[in-house]
């Protein structure tokens, strides 16, 4: 059976981080190898790796964001296949045997991802309509909002190093919103729909409470695969119609907090996409989807 690479980037999480690691080495799939990246901690991260020296490759480097520490775990890995777990979040004990054995009945997919438990301040909680997940070609579908969680993530080694690239390192949040982007525009995204991930929230160092007003970021993904010249003609258009609804909400809330100069610059960027402008290097309609 293929090696596969467990990622698992943290700050300052000691007191999660055992955890995620058990549920690693809890697997009823076992040829694996585990890399725990951390993203400078100054709490105990350090000492709680070192418990499970003999079974986890502990990098470290200064503090330079998640995007950084996903990406030097996976320049450092070894595995056939990548796989994230988040610190904060934990793995079902058949997650990598279900997702390696979706790999070996689709030897030609890149990527699948799995359904998931969410649990709020230890409570079980039921995501929201707009939170439900898809299988294929999935671009439209992961515009509006991030459906996919990097720790339900397995992908073929190629994705990253032959055929998408590295995690951006310019965002320190919404990286993941950004990679899935750049993946579902070209390739199919499928799904798992049994849960096998624990995603846990509610805790104060989650980045999406640290950074007020994450649309930002989603922008920058949105300017970006716009200009990337991957795009068909109507993934281009639902990519500006987002871009759009987003620069309008963000822009608008800028206004109303009194920060004219930035609300009006983010309401001006969809105008520079417009589709009656000429849109960059777009794919022929008449392509086929990447396999």
């Amino acid at each position: 059976m293929p090696k596969v690479s467990v990622i698992i980037p943290t700050y300052n999480r000691a007191n999660l981080l055992g955890e995620a690691i058990e549920s690693v080495l809890s697997q009823d799939y076992k040829d694996f190898e585990l890399i725990v990246v951390d993203d400078g901690s100054t709490d105990e991260t350090g000492d709680i790796v070192q418990r499970y020296s003999e079974k986890a490759i502990y990098l470290y480097q200064n503090k330079r964001g998640v995007s950084c520490a996903r990406n030097m775990g996976i320049k450092n890995s070894s595995g056939a296949y990548i796989a994230f777990l988040d610190s904060d979040d934990k793995w079902l004990p058949s997650k990598l045997s279900s997702q390696m054995d979706f790999f070996i009945h689709n030897p030609n997919a890149l990527i699948c991802y799995t359904e998931e438990i969410w649990l709020r301040n230890n409570a079980r909680v039921n995501p929201m309509r707009k939170h439900r997940k898809y299988s294929g070609m999935i671009f439209d579908k992961v515009l509006p909002l991030c459906i996919v969680s990097p720790s339900s993530v397995m992908v073929k080694r190629e994705l990253f190093f032959d055929r998408i690239g590295f995690f951006d390192e310019s965002l320190p949040a919404c990286e993941d919103y950004d990679m899935w982007l750049r993946i579902a525009a070209r390739y199919p995204v499928y799904l798992i729909e049994t849960p096998l991930i624990i995603k846990r929230g509610g805790h104060h160092d989650q980045l999406s409470r640290k950074f007020v007003g994450l649309d930002r970021f989603r922008i920058k993904a949105l300017v970006n695969i716009l200009e990337s010249g991957v795009l068909f003609p109507e993934q281009y258009k639902a990519s500006l119609k987002e871009l759009t609804r987003k620069c309008t909400i963000f822009g608008n809330g800028c206004l109303k907090r009194g920060r004219i100069e930035e609300g009006e610059r983010y309401l001006k960027i969809p105008e520079k996409y417009q589709v009656s402008c000429k849109a960059p290097n777009l794919r022929s309609q008449e392509s086929k989807w990447e396999t």
